[in-house]
């Protein structure tokens, strides 16, 4: 696969009516290359790390997106990051602009990795992102996370998938 090219999630392979089932192994240890690659970033508060307004700024974001036409399944990725204790940055990729949302581009090389587990095991993820970050070079690199399905759907499936990309 080329490395700027995401895989692709299967959108009507879904038993919940709500997120797809994850292919775990088409997404780890990936070296991806993003080139100014467009996304809609997003803030959502969270108090002490724990997120309080997901539900309502990820349906705002994906009916802002569909609505412009920039929303691909086939490139479907939302990028979070962790900015502090009481906010995270989102970032779900676009096809295009889209009125109304903060638009950024992101350029660097990251590498991937698949966890699975409860979200108490972020500490353990993240450090193991570093790491590997480190051993390729990048000891500043940003850490960001894909969380491939929402805790209903996690648990419909049995599975917590979560994609650590590491820049590295």
């Amino acid at each position: 696969m080329p490395y700027d090219i995401l895989p692709i999630t299967d959108m009507s392979d879904t038993e919940t009516g709500c997120c797809p089932r994850f292919d775990p192994a088409a997404w780890d240890g990936l070296d991806l290359h993003f080139d100014n690659k467009l996304f809609v970033r997003a803030v959502t508060h969270a108090i002490f790390h724990v997120p309080v307004d997901m539900g309502r700024v990820f349906p705002r974001v994906h009916s802002h997106l569909e609505a412009a036409g920039a929303y691909d399944p086939n490139e479907f990725l939302v990028l979070s990051r962790d900015l502090g204790a009481w906010t995270s940055e989102h970032l779900f990729a676009a096809g295009k602009d889209v009125p109304g949302e903060d638009m950024v581009r992101l350029s660097g090389t990251f590498v991937t990795r698949v966890f699975d587990g409860p979200y108490s095991r972020m500490r353990d993820w993240c450090a193991e992102m570093e790491a590997l970050a480190r051993e390729r070079g990048n000891p500043d690199g940003r850490l960001y996370f894909y969380y491939t399905t929402c805790p209903k759907c996690a648990k419909h499936y049995g599975h917590n998938y979560v994609v650590g990309f590491a820049e590295v």
